[in-house]
């Protein structure tokens, strides 16, 4: 099938303002957004700027906004869009060339919320790891599934009104590790939520949760935190 590409490009060297690029090129159902911002930087256009690493779904480094959702190109089939597919940038991110946007302030608040086990308590006197069973492991799973493809937080609102918002990726990482029953850092992982720009800014809209490509239900992680913090956990 011939498909028709059309891509928002912006190049501060070249232009002052955003403009379109269109492109037509042949598809197989199965083929991927990913294979044809390849095929059309390769053979039609170098100067196409994208990120793309692992191109299997686990990266998230090729996230970005394709017929108005926020996705992986990697994982995202000409078939589910048909013959016209637009790709954007993702939104709220400020551009830094074509569909790279600036990571820096979501990955800042992903630092914010120290994701990572807390615990100075001395191991366990047989000298094995910390042992978690497997129901204690389920509880906070879900969460685990995060690959940091931003395409939560840049669907959301409320980040879109106030950039300085923790966003939803970040509280997800602080689920992960308040409810993991080795942790004890809880007052650490939520010290950056309590303002009013952090989980307390969460408006409960789901399109966290329906732009998620991991399918994790983080508007259920995000008010299983505020639980948390209004009990003292």
């Amino acid at each position: 099938m011939l498909v028709a590409l059309k891509i928002k490009r912006f190049d501060p060297e070249r232009k002052p303002a955003a403009w379109w690029s269109n492109y037509k090129l042949e598809a197989a159902p199965g083929d991927r957004v990913l294979d044809l911002l390849v095929r059309a930087k390769d053979e039609l256009d170098g100067s196409l700027t994208f990120r793309r690493s692992c191109a299997h779904g686990i990266c998230g480094s090729d996230a970005m906004r394709i017929n108005g959702t926020n996705r992986l190109a990697c994982k995202t089939l000409v078939r589910e869009l048909g013959s016209r597919i637009t790709v954007e940038p993702l939104l709220g991110m400020r551009v830094e060339k074509d569909l790279v946007v600036d990571m820096e302030p979501f990955l800042a608040s992903y630092r914010s919320v120290k994701p990572y086990l807390i615990n100075d308590e001395p191991l366990p006197a047989d000298g094995r790891e910390r042992r978690q069973s497997p129901a204690e492991r389920l509880r906070f799973d879900d969460t685990t599934k995060c690959i940091l493809c931003g395409c939560c937080t840049a669907a959301c609102p409320v980040f879109w009104a106030d950039g300085e918002y923790v966003g939803p990726a970040a509280i997800v990482q602080a689920h992960r590790f308040l409810f993991d029953s080795r942790d004890r850092g809880a007052g650490e992982h939520t010290a950056a939520l309590l303002d009013m720009k952090g989980v307390w800014r969460c408006r409960t809209i789901f399109q966290c949760t329906l732009s998620c490509p991991r399918e994790i239900k983080i508007t259920q992680a995000i008010a299983e935190v505020k639980q948390a913090i209004v009990l003292g956990k």
